[in-house]
């Protein structure tokens, strides 16, 4: 018998737990002021997020999907891209949606139900969030295939998670990418949990970059909890992608630090012992330990940076909360081109009752 066909699935790390190198830096991180804004990314992601769950906690957001302990995938991937690039995120991405110049007001009125923050006013042509698990790995597929016919320099860059692989969607927008060779840069952030499915129970695959091989794409994995490292592989496979040589599949290896959203409790099927020790690798400790090295940070700088970043949110918040509600047709709008009878009936009990109750439904979350 003869080999057929054999791969092989690198793997890519710069900075160690501890903030240590542990391989030659690339170029750009070799200039540690190049890597400040990455770390100042994260650190305002994670008061952003912080301050999230604490509206939705209090009624004023609805449930929300926490990035804990997962910023450097969002962070590397969006200051990889370039502004003509098309993000296709999930639900956990505001890392990258907030360094590709959505606001965090947007941010919060989509959380709050009003999807009027999906209406972005920098990256106009980034889709919204996607909640519908892997779907959005078809539209970006299309996308890019699109980018290929009219020969724009652009690349479709979509992230999902671990448990998206385990999808159809996943498989068929992978293999149609393949296939066209389009300018497609997938991303799995493989934080180890799909809801309360282990990584160890959704596929006996060794890893997730595999499944790239039958799509005969490049697959790759990076720590995650390396910014420096996802940077570099993103930074990579644009580039690869935007000369015409074709798609990448990139995991990410992360950790989810908190509850799937708020609407779960991760204590129910997870060891508070091991997410203990996952606090070990989350990726601001070890930039901020490296930058602390190379003596370019310290706790002055941290401190106000602190300072910086909840401001940023509280401004952010308050002009959230200002934001009046949306009309209750706001549901209707734009469904269809001519409302249907039952749906205009509907339209019309609707309005009535925000007549009678108009407290209720009004206000955010």
């Amino acid at each position: 018998m003869t080999t057929a066909a054999s791969f092989h699935i690198g793997y890519t790390r710069y900075l160690g737990p501890e903030g240590e190198p542990v391989h030659p830096l690339p170029t750009f991180a070799r200039d540690p002021a190049a890597l400040l804004p990455l770390y100042r990314a994260m650190v305002l992601t994670r008061a952003f997020d912080t301050k999230a769950v604490a509206l939705q906690r209090t009624g004023q957001l609805g449930t929300f999907a926490s990035s804990l302990g997962q910023e450097a995938v969002g962070v590397g991937v969006a200051s990889a891209m370039r502004p003509e690039d098309v993000l296709f995120p999930s639900y956990r991405d505001h890392a990258a949606q907030l360094l590709r110049g959505v606001t965090m007001t947007e941010s919060l009125l989509y959380w709050g139900g009003d999807e009027r923050g999906s209406d972005f006013s920098v990256p106009r042509l980034d889709f919204p969030n996607c909640v519908p698990i892997g779907t959005q790995v078809c539209h970006a597929a299309g996308a890019a295939y699109a980018f290929r016919l009219r020969k724009e320099p652009r690349v479709a860059m979509v992230l999902v998670g671990d448990g998206a692989t385990s999808k159809g969607d996943f498989y068929e927008a992978m293999n149609f990418a393949g296939a066209w060779g389009a300018p497609l840069v997938l991303v799995i952030n493989n934080n180890q949990w799909a809801i309360s499915v282990p990584r160890s129970h959704q596929s006996a695959a060794q890893t997730l970059a595999q499944k790239a091989i039958a799509a005969g794409i490049d697959g790759l994995q990076v720590d995650g909890n390396d910014v420096i490292a996802v940077h570099h592989v993103v930074g990579a496979a644009l580039a690869k992608a935007r000369r015409g040589d074709g798609p990448t599949l990139i995991e990410a290896l992360s950790y989810r630090l908190g509850d799937h959203t708020t609407a779960d409790d991760a204590t129910r099927y997870r060891d508070a012992e091991e997410v203990s020790r996952q606090w070990e690798f989350e990726p601001l400790r070890r930039l901020r330990t490296y930058l602390i090295r190379m003596n370019v940070w310290d706790k002055a700088r941290e401190e106000e940076l602190g300072k910086t970043c909840h401001a940023q949110v509280a401004e952010a918040v308050e002009a959230y909360l200002a934001v009046a509600p949306p009309d209750v047709s706001a549901m209707f709008d734009h469904l269809y081109e001519t409302l249907p009878l039952a749906m205009r009936e509907q339209l019309a009990m609707a309005q009535r009752f925000a007549r009678v109750a108009p407290a209720a439904g009004n206000g955010h979350g």
